[in-house]
């Protein structure tokens, strides 16, 4: 989590207008918070009638809060808080913290969980990361969040410190970080401004990433204008651990001491969950620019290996990264989660700039700092372990059974609270929210009705250009200029990365046991219908990983979406979350954590709703892992699934400048079957290389599979059209789902095809990999030679950025 939240007026810095807000909400204990808080939600008119008249010079509008808000602190408390306190409380009850506005939603994601789907969650929602076994003693920790608004404002410090506080999150879980990866959205690709993010965001996610030793494994990258105010960063990591290793965020266990230590707190960061990532910035309110966190991945990687020698030792009783709302945030999750209270002298804590306040210290975001509770007899061996590391570490207090979150500064106390109400039981809000007017005008522009739908490419000479154009488009064109940044396989573990379809890590090299990752979104999709948009994006990193041979087991998501003040927004994000949980359910996989951004938008232009879905896979042996290219002349081809006129809110559509229709229809129990032969089939040995058909469709596929090695193919696709009664421009760019390429043994295509047709999974031989041709060969229509293909596929991020 990354938020920044202002003490006093002389903390605010300028902000242009236009940058857009985060909302980055980790799910934490959001579900069970709701049943303890219905009682006594927040009236949403009350709320609306406090945004109309801002008292904005008091303290705690500039904080944050609105009017019913600080009168809901001053109820709990019973009297009016100190000006420390209104700073914890503002900070903790933002949006960014709280999940005020989508905890409601959000607590689907635990109703709707199966004890099928429980059997392998060893930690689900409410923990810094989930944790699922993987079995054999070993279990993977994974999350992914967002630092989208920092970025924007500082694209190198925002993205790198992403990186640095996710990986901080799978640090206190008692993981080792084994991976990292980065889904990434950007303005239009020849925007002046794009290349400032682009450039920044980049080199900071690699600087770090790469300090840390830590691979980049895989991501997206997309450009949409519709992001150029408002660029998306999320950072996804992933670590592994024994099941005695893992470790839970809680203070327990009355005269235990709780001590603060890694980097010196600092300045940086103060300001942001309260009024960078919660709440628009217009020209209405005053300007605030909260400073973006500064990391150092070196002192990270000492705090990595520091963490892992104090798990080895059972020296820490409970841990807790900091992050968002820094000591605020890790104090009251701390004794909240915990079996009593905690007393803390805040003026122990260590600092690079000593003119801080105490609400300031309270609220800083300065980076690579961990809080734990360690047992007195444990203390001294504690001490020891910084030494070795010359880690730095001050003892702020201990563990009581007050069940107050008492916080002293020079023995006077200032902060004297309930936890739970600081860390948990902040505001819920039940936001209005309809089905937009414009959803039915919108849903009823079908690419096929446009001018361009009416005009597509025909004749051969066409055709092979439309596929050139397609493979160059800024959304399906080489990302190597971005991943040659990042170090994808450092460490030694890396079985497959970008630009296969997932990426693969080892987990134990004794039994070759390791997990898969894929991250995917489609944000045209989720504009045109978020239920259904949500549901794509669940179905293609579930897709993905079946591909590489691994068994999906478990959910992480990113929901980047507008202002939830905006009811249109509001549905926007109930319908991807309902889409969301329903397909979990389906496909039985569980979300165990992720991540609400909200507040994208500049003015009153939000970007389109972004679910970014990470789906965690689990392979038995890496070494039968299955790659997205062919490389063995004389295999077979063959398309699984069936093509459909699915063009709406495709790329080609996206090419001709045309969004509405609606997205390709959703088949889960389609996509659990395809995965289950998927799965079955590069076990066995049966396929050797895999694909699955999604955005740029069936060309943009057997485009990658054949540049993916520079192996070309021979490719009919007359049956296929007659068979599924498509043209073959639609066969060619349509945009189906449930539908994979693989290349298969010309030794094993017996038992290929009786394992699809025992399942009556669709299956047509499409083709041959011919490695002397040196071409995509559709024969009888038209041949794409792959040095012109790769060519126009490399060209494209090197002449904007280069």
């Amino acid at each position: 989590m990354t938020e920044m939240n202002p003490t006093s007026a002389a903390t605010r810095l300028e902000t242009p207008a236009e940058v857009r807000n985060e909302h980055v909400q980790s799910f934490g204990q959001a579900a069970d918070a709701v049943e303890r808080v219905e009682g006594r939600q927040f009236n949403i008119d009350t709320v609306e009638h406090a945004a109309q008249t801002p008292d904005t010079e008091m303290p705690w509008a500039e904080l944050g809060l609105k009017r019913n808000e600080f009168d809901e602190v001053v109820k709990v408390l019973g009297r009016r808080p100190t000006a420390a306190e209104l700073a914890m409380y503002s900070v903790m009850w933002s949006e960014h913290c709280s999940y005020k506005s989508s905890k409601v939603h959000l607590r689907q994601f635990g109703d709707k969980v199966t004890e099928d789907m429980k059997k392998h969650m060893l930690v689900g929602i409410g923990e810094n990361a989930g944790v699922t076994d993987l079995g054999d003693g070993w279990a993977v920790t994974f999350k992914i969040e967002s630092h989208n608004s920092p970025t924007m404002v500082e694209p190198y410090q925002g993205a790198a410190t992403g990186i640095g506080g996710i990986v901080r999150d799978i640090i206190s879980m008692g993981a080792r970080p084994v991976a990292v990866m980065d889904p990434l959205r950007f303005g239009a690709i020849d925007h002046p401004d794009t290349a400032r993010v682009v450039h920044g965001a980049v080199a900071g996610i690699g600087g770090y990433g790469n300090s840390l030793g830590l691979p980049n494994i895989g991501g997206e990258v997309v450009f949409d204008s519709v992001y150029q105010g408002n660029p998306l960063v999320n950072a996804l990591a992933v670590g592994i651990m024994r099941h005695e290793d893992i470790r839970l965020a809680n203070a327990s266990g009355k005269g235990n001491k709780v001590v603060l230590f890694g980097a010196r707190t600092g300045g940086d960061g103060i300001g942001g969950a309260s009024i960078l990532s919660s709440e628009s910035f217009d020209d209405t309110k005053p300007s605030k620019r909260p400073a973006v966190q500064v990391g150092d991945p070196f002192a990270e990687k000492v705090l990595i290996e520091c963490c892992l020698e104090l798990f080895k030792g059972s020296l820490v009783e409970g841990i807790q990264d900091l992050g968002a709302a820094g000591i605020s945030c890790a104090t009251s999750e701390l004794a909240s989660n915990g079996d009593g209270g905690m007393d803390v002298e805040l003026t122990s804590v260590l600092l690079r700039d000593p003119t801080l306040t105490p609400g300031e210290i309270l609220m800083s975001e300065s980076q690579e700092r961990m809080m734990a509770v360690v047992s007195p007899e444990n203390v001294e061996a504690f001490e020891a372990v910084m030494a070795k590391w010359a880690v730095e570490y001050s003892w702020l207090g201990e563990v009581t059974d007050t069940g107050r979150l008492v916080i002293k500064w020079d023995g006077e106390t200032i902060v004297d609270v309930d936890p739970r109400t600081v860390a948990h039981e902040g505001p819920v809000y039940n936001r209005p929210y309809a089905r937009p007017e414009w959803q039915d005008k919108l849903q009823a522009a079908s690419f096929r009705a446009s001018a361009a739908g009416a005009d597509l490419p025909a004749s051969a000479e066409d055709l092979k250009a439309a596929v050139l154009e397609l493979m160059a488009s800024p959304n399906m064109c080489s990302k190597d200029w971005v991943t040659n940044q990042y170090d994808r396989y450092v460490g030694g573990n890396t079985a497959l990365a970008m630009p296969d379809d997932a990426g693969v890590v080892r987990v134990d090299e004794q039994t070759g046991l390791g997990v898969a990752l894929a991250t995917d979104a489609n944000g045209r999709y989720t504009y045109l219908d978020p239920y259904r948009g949500a549901q794509l994006a669940l179905a293609e990193s579930y897709r993905n990983v079946a591909t590489t041979g691994a068994v999906p087991m478990a959910v992480s998501d990113c929901l980047n979406f507008g202002s939830p003040e905006d009811s249109d927004v509001m549905w926007q994000l109930a319908e991807a979350i309902r889409g969301l949980s329903d397909g979990c359910m389906e496909l039985g996989v569980p979300v165990t954590g992720g991540n609400v951004s909200l507040y994208n938008q500049t003015g009153s232009t939000p970007i389109h709703p972004t679910p970014v879905v990470a789906m965690l896979g689990r392979f038995d042996d890496v070494a039968r892992r299955t790659p997205s290219g062919w490389r063995e002349d004389g295999q077979a081809i063959y398309l699984m699934g069936t093509t459909r006129d699915e063009l709406d809110g495709s790329e080609w559509a996206n090419l001709r400048g045309h969004l509405g229709g609606k997205p390709p229809a959703v088949d889960l129990a389609a996509e659990k079957l395809l995965g289950e032969l998927l799965i079955n089939a590069s076990r066995d040995g049966m396929i050797d290389a895999a694909h699955d058909i999604s955005e740029g469709g069936l060309a943009a596929a057997l485009s990658e599979m054949a540049l993916r090695f520079g192996v070309g193919a021979r490719i009919g696709l007359g049956e296929v059209c007659e068979r599924d009664g498509v043209d073959l421009f639609t066969l060619l760019f349509s945009e189906s789902q449930a539908r994979a390429v693989v290349s298969v043994a010309r030794s094993e295509e017996v038992r290929f095809k009786d394992m699809c047709g025992a399942r009556g999974f669709p299956f047509m031989r499409i083709g041959v990999v011919d490695t002397e041709n040196g071409a995509l060969d559709f024969q009888s229509e038209f041949s794409v030679p792959l040095a012109e293909l790769k060519e126009a596929h490399e060209a494209t991020l090197p002449k904007y950025f280069a």
